[in-house]
């Protein structure tokens, strides 16, 4: 058999539990035709990057399957007719991934990062120190002018 990593977005509006619903089934529909599901991963509710069908969020999950080519048809074919499926890609791979994905080993890593923003505990100025405004520098002299004096 082969093996497939497939990735579908769910409506924001479905709730994280109707979208275990949705794995479950689709993973009955794999099983049912001769297939394995090794692995699967909700990555959450996530922004798109431009609206789908009036979404401007989904729910992102991955399935690893082990699957005969069929299986993976239906499933396709089934995940087009649901009104709660916005989208879905289906690869070919030559292994599967052991362990987390990508994109669970970056929310991993953002959620152990201990700083409250993208500039961290340096402060709103950054590294560069307390700001100076123009007037505590004093005068400004030009040579070409004769300076200000």
């Amino acid at each position: 058999m082969a093996l497939y990593e497939h990735v579908f977005l769910a409506r924001q509006d479905v709730s994280a539990q109707q979208v275990e619903t949705m794995v479950d089934q689709y993973k009955a529909v794999i099983e049912g035709l001769g297939g394995q599901v090794k692995k699967v991963e909700n990555w959450g509710l996530k922004a798109l990057a431009y609206r789908i069908r009036k979404n401007r969020k989904a729910h992102y999950v991955l399935l690893n399957l082990d699957a005969p080519h069929a299986a993976v048809a239906e499933l396709e074919r089934q995940q087009s007719i649901s009104e709660d499926i916005l989208r879905s890609m289906t690869i070919r791979v030559e292994e599967l991934e052991e362990g987390p994905s990508a994109m669970l080993q970056k929310r991993d890593r953002d959620d152990r990062d201990g700083r409250d923003g993208p500039r961290g505990d340096r402060g709103p100025r950054g590294d560069r120190g307390p700001r100076r405004d123009r007037f505590e520098r004093g005068p400004r002299r030009d040579a070409e002018f004769g300076g200000n004096e």
